[in-house]
């Protein structure tokens, strides 16, 4: 396997970038949670608990939330 690199190992801008990739995922994810709690369920494909769930997946989960978890 590889040799696994330690957060003091990286260079500033690589800590940086590693915090904004951080800070988007977790917006995206709170943007969309948010997003289906308010959401009536009959305006969601599929049950809200099964959304709820899905968006624990990273990137995945939010991003397929916003392409075809929601109706009109």
């Amino acid at each position: 396997m590889g040799t696994h690199r330690r957060w003091a190992d990286l260079s500033r801008g690589q800590k940086v970038a590693v915090g904004v990739v951080g800070a988007v995922q977790i917006t995206l994810t709170a943007a969309a949670y948010r997003d289906l709690a308010r959401r009536p369920a009959d305006q969601v494909n599929g049950t809200k608990l099964a959304w709820g769930i899905a968006l624990l997946v990273n990137w995945v989960g939010p991003i397929a939330y916003f392409l075809d978890g929601r109706k009109g």
